[in-house]
């Protein structure tokens, strides 16, 4: 166990959780409405486009939860992740359980458990890694924002809009936020 403080709480991690599961809907929402192709030109994001955005979103969800909660691992490595999954249907599909199982997973996070440090193996940095679990789970979410954040922008520069994005004007997040 590590004698770092706990950075944070059960609290923000279930509300973090149900702002990644609004804003997910959001913006697949938007991106919806968009054509196929639209969603897949390649706009200058990091990973090309917002189809390929949203892959390397769950992509990733998918490989901090198998550290977090035991999940499969995707079986590509982060530079193949823009092509997890190749139809937008099945990838919002997977983004929805995705989303319902990380929150379920933050319904359980408790003080003991945020306290304790994780273990795993990188295979991007090629070994072993022990950090303590606030840090952890400050960079999970926070990948996730600053990923949405340029799909976001892609998805707006194609003319969609996404509806708000700011935590304290999503009536969810708030309840979350607020409740024991």
């Amino acid at each position: 166990m590590s004698d770092v403080p706990v950075l944070v709480t059960p609290v923000f991690v279930r509300t973090m959780a149900t702002y990644n599961m609004a804003m997910n809907k959001r913006l697949y929402d938007a991106a919806g409405r968009l054509a196929d192709a639209v969603r897949r030109e390649p706009r200058g994001a990091f990973w090309s486009s917002i189809h390929g955005t949203f892959n390397h979103l769950l992509w990733a969800d998918q490989i901090w939860m198998s550290r977090f909660d035991a999940w499969e691992a995707p079986k590509i490595v982060q530079k193949d992740s823009a092509g997890l999954i190749a139809d937008f249907s099945e990838l919002r599909r997977a983004r929805e359980e995705a989303d319902a199982k990380i929150l379920n997973w933050a319904r359980r996070v408790d003080v003991a458990w945020l306290a304790k440090d994780q273990t795993w193996y990188s295979a991007t940095l090629k070994g072993e890694i022990t950090q303590p679990r606030g840090p952890l789970i400050v960079h999970f979410f926070n990948h996730q924002t600053h990923h949405r954040g340029q799909a976001h922008a892609l998805i707006t520069a194609a003319g969609e809009k996404t509806g708000d994005t700011d935590i304290f004007l999503i009536p969810e997040v708030v309840a979350a936020a607020t409740s024991p």
